[in-house]
């Protein structure tokens, strides 16, 4: 199914609306995404997906939404939409007053959204609809619209996302949960999993469409989390490697005595350096 234009879905295209998802260049995101392989890479001990994969995507606007654990959320939205969405154009929605702090995110596809306010309802169901009228558009949500714990139940959404599920026939929605817990390392793993998808129609209210995603995301944030408590690398497939260790003199102490009885050094806690 073809990507639905904003004329299709009922919206006369706005010229801002436009020009604001003008400013992301698809050669700052690639550069900006190379350079956070190197970034998270010093920041984590891994990134990790569940080895359940990606689902299969048709082709026409696509829909990530994830839970929002923690501010390096937007940074694997990048990273993955690299990685793992070749010839997709991400964009995503963000707090405009948050926004005005990171204005390179704009080039990267992120747009500002006005918070608690009606207009802001509006601006964000324009916006969402361009951007998935683009060609290869794709969104990425963090759908709580604020941080939350990953261990907090019920899973509650904010209800834009369930509008524009309703409002965009035919996009393809996929939950996504993430998690950053200490394993062996000094350093966070950053571990994800992606859901069965969801198909956005008319069919069902608000409500029905909230609830929905909620128990979508509950039901893939569960499931992670119990891939995550085995602590068990096999269940998922690194996409990133980091650093292992904790660094500094001590790892230069342990790694010339490893090199003085000519054993090779493994700076990882359970490694034999």
């Amino acid at each position: 199914m073809r990507p639905r234009s904003a004329h299709d879905a009922g919206m006369t295209a706005d010229p801002a609306v436009e020009r604001r998802l003008a400013r992301r260049s698809p050669v700052l995101f690639r550069l900006f995404a190379l350079y956070l392989r190197w970034y998270v890479g010093r920041r984590f001990h891994a990134v990790r997906l569940s080895r359940t994969g990606v689902p299969h995507v048709p082709a026409g606007p696509v829909i990530v939404y994830s839970n929002h654990p923690s501010w390096w959320d937007p940074t694997l939205y990048i990273l993955l939409c690299d990685m793992l969405f070749h010839g997709r154009a991400g964009y995503g929605p963000m707090d405009q007053v948050a926004l005005g702090k990171y204005g390179l995110l704009e080039r990267m596809g992120v747009f500002g959204v006005a918070q608690n306010d009606r207009r802001g309802g509006v601006q964000f169901l324009r916006t969402c609809t361009a951007a998935l009228a683009r060609p290869g558009g794709m969104l990425w949500i963090t759908a709580e619209g604020a941080f939350t714990d990953p261990r907090v139940r019920p899973v509650t959404l904010r209800p834009g996302l369930a509008h524009l599920a309703r409002h965009i026939p035919g996009a393809t929605i996929i939950p996504l949960a993430i998690d950053y817990p200490f394993w062996n390392e000094s350093r966070p793993e950053a571990l994800l999993r992606f859901g069965e998808p969801l198909y956005s129609g008319r069919e069902g209210s608000v409500a029905d469409w909230t609830a929905r995603l909620e128990f979508a995301l509950t039901d893939t944030m569960d499931t992670l989390a119990a891939e995550s408590v085995t602590r068990n690398p096999a269940l998922f497939t690194p996409l990133l490697h980091g650093m292992a260790g904790v660094g500094g003199l001590y790892d230069l102490w342990r790694r010339l005595c490893a090199a003085a009885i000519g054993r090779r050094f493994d700076p990882s806690h359970g490694g034999e350096g």
